[in-house]
């Protein structure tokens, strides 16, 4: 809340400053009070999202008691419906917000947001007197320290089997500790097979809205800006988590027998499925796009509109958007509920890493395909001209990337045991 109001300054005082302050003059110290200013608010927003988001849904979750079956249930539900309001903020974002501040003023957008924020916390208060408040538990600490020892605590122990045949019970904490460690390290290789789809989602407020840029978006005499076709990213999951959790997920129940109808690991193996074609799906799109410009002779007109339809590009919007119902909704339980139980937050910040480390490889990998095919002097798969570049190929290396992945995946996951179900071996 504090980096909003702070970015809400920020953008105010920017807005004003005179227009020959952004001339020749300024160029000498970029580094103003107010620029400073504004790139602290955005660090703090930073520290801010990846602190209270793993918290936030660790605590959401642990509101329910895992030991009564109802409430059980409804706490998969929950990272469903977690899903489903996070898909109404991004559409509120993409379409109100940015309205706001490409036709008001960026200070009105961003007051907006810190308005939105100032209320989320309001109700937030309000809810204490009703919210389930775990006891700490005795000696617990950082979850950093704890994983620490006991990482070391089963690395002595695999050092040291032979003396510890001598003793025929374990000290109990150091079992624990030992216990909490191979929780911990099963998951990280289950972790890095998700780091492919992280590279896919980072395709959706960039390339292909550098796609959406070239194309006709007229509806009527109304014109939309390149960003608007993201809402039909959200607006996708928020028309399919109603229909996986009320439709699908009963239907499942009935033919699987699984409380939560697929297990999940076989959720989120599904989600990469889609990903997977929806990327085959944009290198098709991607392709026509190219030719269409061929055949109408805009190949070296970089700033003209290719006559084709946004709405082409609205299916690979909408896969991305259901396959995040299955991935990110399934990541987001599987981390939370497999990890020990007082480094939960942990889990769920495995999860946010996903999206986060999946944007860095995505940037180096675009940076590496652009040396390779600028090498030579050929021309750049990622050319500022879009019409003399090749997304198409890059669509097709993610759709390969995504199919090692899933093969990654079902190698790695196909005899996972679930915590507190070692009698059910399940097969993705």
């Amino acid at each position: 809340m504090q980096g909003y109001g702070m970015i809400t300054l920020a953008s105010t005082l920017l807005s004003q400053r005179p227009s020959a302050s952004l001339g020749k003059d300024s160029s000498s110290s970029p580094f103003s009070l107010e620029v400073s200013f504004f790139y602290v608010s955005l660090y703090l927003i930073a520290l801010a999202q990846g602190v209270g988001k793993p918290c936030g849904l660790a605590f959401a979750a642990d509101q329910f008691d895992p030991n009564h079956a109802r409430e059980f249930t409804a706490r998969s539900s929950l990272f469903n419906w977690w899903h489903f309001f996070i898909a109404i903020g991004i559409s509120f974002a993409v379409i109100v917000v940015s309205y706001i501040q490409e036709n008001v003023g960026w200070g009105i957008g961003f007051g907006t947001l810190f308005t939105v924020m100032i209320c989320a916390f309001v109700v937030f208060l309000l809810g204490i007197p009703t919210y389930r408040l775990h006891v700490p538990v005795t000696g617990s600490d950082n979850p950093f320290a704890r994983l620490g020892r006991s990482v070391f605590a089963l690395a002595r122990n695999s050092s040291f089997r032979v003396c510890a045949k001598r003793h025929h019970h374990e000290d109990e904490d150091v079992a624990t500790s030992m216990e909490e460690a191979r929780c911990v390290l099963q998951l990280l290789p289950i972790w890095a097979a998700c780091l492919a789809y992280g590279v896919v989602i980072a395709q959706i407020m960039t390339l292909f809205n550098k796609q959406g840029r070239t194309l006709n978006r007229h509806i009527g005499g109304l014109e939309l800006p390149p960003a608007t076709l993201q809402v039909f990213w959200p607006a996708a999951g928020l028309l399919f988590v109603p229909i996986y959790d009320r439709v699908l997920v009963p239907a499942l129940r009935y033919t699987t027998g699984t409380p939560s109808g697929l297990t999940l690991l076989q959720r989120v193996g599904t989600g990469m499925v889609v990903s997977m074609v929806a990327m085959c799906v944009a290198a098709l799109v991607e392709t026509q796009r190219l030719e269409m410009a061929r055949k109408n002779n805009l190949v070296d007109n970089a700033m003209a509109t290719i006559p084709m339809s946004w709405a082409w590009l609205v299916p690979q919007y909408v896969m991305i958007g259901v396959s995040d119902v299955f991935v990110l909704v399934g990541m987001q339980e599987f981390f939370y509920d497999q990890m020990p139980s007082e480094l939960r937050s942990l889990g769920i910040a495995l999860f946010y890493s996903v999206m986060g480390i999946g944007g860095f490889i995505s940037g180096a990998l675009i940076s590496l395909m652009d040396h390779i095919t600028r090498s030579g002097g050929g021309e750049s798969w990622f050319s500022n001209n879009l019409n003399r570049a090749h997304l198409d190929y890059f669509y097709w290396l993610l759709a390969g990337l995504s199919a090692a992945e899933l093969a990654l995946y079902i190698y790695i996951t196909r005899n996972y045991v679930y915590k507190e179900k070692s009698q059910l071996r399940v097969t993705t």
